[in-house]
């Protein structure tokens, strides 16, 4: 069992994931990665906001004392999603229906109706969750631009900067799709962070399941992946070698995983646990992660609870 402590290596990961690509053909495409900028993003927000640290401090120890007393929000939430579209190019002026086939993904996967979700292994069938959330399609934005790419400093959320300032951030999810850059998949703001930069960015061509959508990550399980980040859940490996992602029941990685690892795959951490590489937390590709474990829809709950992160999301 992990315990439940927030280590210095945690504080300073916001989320932020990445793939690493030598060229933009389709052969390179198809042996893509994942990876993560995390540490330096959030490291330049602890610079801009010392407080941010005690605040995630204050939340870590509500979400344990939530999860712990069962005080979690009893019913159906469902969040409201606003699409903020950022284009140069017509290709970047995404259409409507792939951003339905985002929101339809983000249905599925948080509510365990995906197809995959049967490919679960029988060793984490006890743990494997029905988060039970769902989502619905708010309001869809766009604007023009001349940017070729946004970086991860928050500017597609300003418009003083050229991007969208977010709308009702406190009751509705604020998604951005734009072209990041530096093969930048999408990132996440946890909670905690200022309501006016918070939501998820995702690079159009990761999002939803067709039009853009680029192999291997072309299933929209980037914003399944980001939108966990923005409920508070850490990656799988704890961004540390055999780290701690503040959840009990997920087995300890030696370090993310990528493609489609073969089950099972085992770890070298304490133990030699058999990894969890199909949860949605870690880096493989698209289709090989199709699950959330127990341990991670407490964790995401806690933060709707009364006094939670998340809490206004959660009201009528």
């Amino acid at each position: 069992m992990k315990k439940i402590i927030l280590s210095a290596a945690l504080l300073i990961s916001l989320i932020s994931c990445n793939k690493e690509e030598n060229s933009t053909t389709s052969e390179t495409l198809s042996s893509a990665q994942r990876g993560c900028a995390s540490h330096e993003v959030h490291e330049e927000q602890m610079r801009q906001n010392p407080q941010l640290a005690i605040k995630m401090n204050e939340i870590e120890s509500f979400t344990e004392k939530a999860i712990r007393e069962g005080r979690l929000v009893n019913g159906k939430i469902e969040i409201p999603v606003v699409v903020n579209v950022l284009y140069r190019t017509a290709a970047e002026n995404i259409s409507d229906a792939q951003i339905q086939s985002q929101i339809d993904v983000l249905n599925k996967d948080y509510n365990a109706t995906n197809s995959d979700f049967n490919q679960v292994p029988a060793t984490f069938s006890g743990v494997k969750a029905n988060v039970g959330i769902s989502f619905v399609l708010d309001a869809v934005y766009r604007k023009s631009t001349k940017k070729t790419s946004w970086g991860t400093r928050d500017d597609m959320k300003k418009s003083t900067k050229g991007g969208m300032n977010p709308t009702s951030p406190t009751t509705k999810l604020n998604l951005w799709v734009c072209t990041i850059g530096g093969g930048i998949l999408g990132y996440a703001q946890f909670p905690g962070g200022a309501s006016a930069t918070d939501g998820v960015v995702i690079d159009s061509k990761y999002l939803g399941t067709t039009g853009t959508a680029t192999y291997p990550f072309n299933l929209g399980r980037t914003a399944t992946h980001e939108v966990g980040h923005w409920m508070n859940l850490r990656h799988i490996w704890g961004d540390a070698t055999c780290g701690n992602d503040q959840v009990a029941d997920t087995p300890l990685h030696n370090a993310s995983n990528y493609g489609v690892p073969a089950f099972p795959h085992y770890s070298t951490c304490t133990g030699t646990p058999i990894e969890m590489t199909m949860n949605y937390m870690d880096y493989t590709d698209d289709r090989g992660m199709y699950m959330f474990s127990e341990g991670q829809k407490s964790r995401m709950l806690a933060v709707f609870a009364a006094g939670g992160a998340r809490n206004s999301f959660a009201q009528p």
